[in-house]
């Protein structure tokens, strides 16, 4: 069986470190490298419910998408939340680590999984990485339907090829508009607005789109939203890295036994949807 030490060396030629954003907090947060590995979990989040999902897997690896410690600590204690997590890690030897903005910039990466879902053809990085040559990575991707859809159609298909959430998907503009091109963006995309809109799309497909950037946008150019739940949108990404594992571990003889997280870790859990209001005038006083 490998050693954690190959393991990453092996996802790091997917996902170098030095691609990640200089804010970002990649790469292994615990493990021995000379533990053997045998099973590894993929996750969206190092959350407490998916490291007991490890343990009772019998996981030696989990690798997730989203960082424990993005800003920093000066403590692991464990009546902590991430300091349990860490403790319940090394109490039952399995390593952490994590590839975040340096998958959402590889090729194939985070929104090319998420386009992979919708069944979208992807056409280009929506941001090119300039140290790519070949144009093939960087953040978002730049897609084409197989054929015409309405906003209303490409809101239902996503509803039903994403993972459920409380959310849903929450569409800003015409339902009824006629979409050909599409941008993606897994996770937060509210910052690419300029991006998308330089693409000349029909619709942009993202998570956590917030009031103002969403309404400047609207005004800016028909373009539809699409505003999906972020642990949705990243999640196809699992599925994506963990076969990409899975080839590795088949061509290196390693036998890794690889899976893929389904449990929700979605903060939200409820929705409710807004009746009519009685007062003519709109908004309530």
């Amino acid at each position: 069986m490998p050693r954690l030490s190959e393991v990453i060396a092996a996802l790091d030629t997917l996902w170098p470190p030095e691609r990640a954003e200089g804010w970002d907090a990649v790469g292994t947060v615990c493990g021995e490298p000379d533990q053997e590995i045998t099973r590894v979990l993929f996750a969206v989040d190092p959350v407490r419910e998916i490291v007991d999902e490890a343990v009772k897997l019998g996981a030696n690896l989990l690798v997730t998408h989203h960082p424990l410690y993005l800003r920093g600590t000066t403590t692991v204690a464990a009546d902590t939340f991430k300091g349990r997590v860490v403790h319940t890690l090394i109490k039952n030897d399995i390593a952490l680590h994590v590839a975040h903005t340096n998958a959402d910039r590889a090729d194939p990466g985070v929104s090319d999984a998420l386009a992979g879902a919708l069944d979208l053809r992807v056409v280009r990085p929506l941001v090119p990485d300039p140290t790519d040559p070949e144009g093939h990575r960087g953040l978002g991707r730049v897609c084409e339907l197989d054929h015409p859809l309405t906003v209303r159609e490409l809101a239902a298909r996503a509803a039903g090829r994403l993972p459920a959430t409380a959310q849903g998907i929450r569409v800003a503009g015409d339902p009824e508009a006629v979409v050909r091109t599409v941008a993606v963006s897994g996770g937060s995309g509210d910052s690419l607005f300029d991006d998308v809109r330089a693409a000349g799309v029909d619709a942009f497909l993202t998570a956590d789109l917030r009031h103002h950037p969403a309404s400047e946008a609207r005004a800016h150019s028909p373009l539809a939203l699409l505003d999906a739940a972020h642990w949705a949108t990243e999640w196809p990404w699992c599925e994506l890295a963990a076969a990409q594992l899975d080839e590795i571990s088949d061509r290196k003889g390693w036998g890794l036994r690889v899976h893929v997280s389904k449990t929700v870790t979605d903060p939200w859990t409820a929705h409710a949807a807004s009746t009519e209001t009685p007062n003519a005038m709109g908004a309530p006083n």
